[in-house]
Parts: structure tokens; sequence; C-alpha cells
């Protein structure tokens, strides 16, 4: 009887493992695509930057370091862990932001300066910019 009993509640655990979805696997991209607003003119760029790589925008060093999307058949999840830094009028260098940041909420932590603000908008696998020479 105890046996049977094992038996069924066993049953029961292999029963939920089986219906419990699988985690969606993330995808390391080696492309993190930024937008950035210039305060003063208006004009919003979009500019693409490899991981590990840095990309000035204005006064900003934009470094990505990681870039994580989601397969075609997941629900979208792009983050990207960045390093912002401002060159400052006597040619330092001043950390803004280090942090994650999510294009689904690009509010959330975009960084907010004076003059730029910059936020993550996709991550990609390939980019027509050429890659940096190693």
């Amino acid at each position: 009887m105890a046996s049977s009993a094992g038996a069924l509640l066993l049953a029961g655990f292999t029963s939920i493992a089986i219906q419990t979805p699988a985690s969606a696997a993330r995808v390391e991209n080696p492309v993190a695509v930024f937008s950035g607003i210039d305060k003063i003119t208006g004009r919003i760029t979009t500019f693409d930057v490899y991981v590990g790589e840095t990309v000035q925008f204005g006064a900003l060093q934009v470094t990505p370091r990681v870039c994580y999307s989601r397969d075609e058949t997941e629900a979208p999840k792009t983050t990207t862990f960045v390093e912002v830094d401002e060159i400052t009028l006597d040619r330092k260098i001043r950390r803004l932001f280090t942090g994650w940041m999510f294009a689904d909420s690009p509010g959330l932590n975009a960084v907010d300066h004076a003059v730029y603000d910059v936020w993550l908008k996709e991550c990609k696998l390939d980019s027509d910019v050429p890659p940096p020479a190693n």
C-alpha cells in the first residue's frame, strides 16, 4: 500500500515536471543597438556598438558588455549590461551609468544626461558597421 502511494506521488511530480514549460534560452548577441537624442538639436541617432567596444555619442562613451535577446518564438526580452561615461569639458572621464538596460522599458534605465539621452533599442547578430579590428 505504501509503495502504491509513493508511486502515485512520484507520478504526480513527474506530471508537474513535464507540464512546466522550459525557461526561454537567451541568445547572446555581438551587437547592441542604441538610440540617443541630442536635446539641443532634437536629433535622434541610432547606432550599433559591438559588445566590448566603445562608441562615442556626443560627449558620451557607450560600452556594452553583453547583449541578450530571445529566440523569435519567445516573447521579446532584450537586455544589455552597459557602461556609459561622459567626457567632461576638462577632458576627464566620469562614469554616468553602469547597469542593465531593457529595450522594452527604455525609460527605466536610460541614461539621462543634461544634453544627451541614450537607450537600448535591440540586440542583433550582425551589423552593417564593420567589426572592430583585433
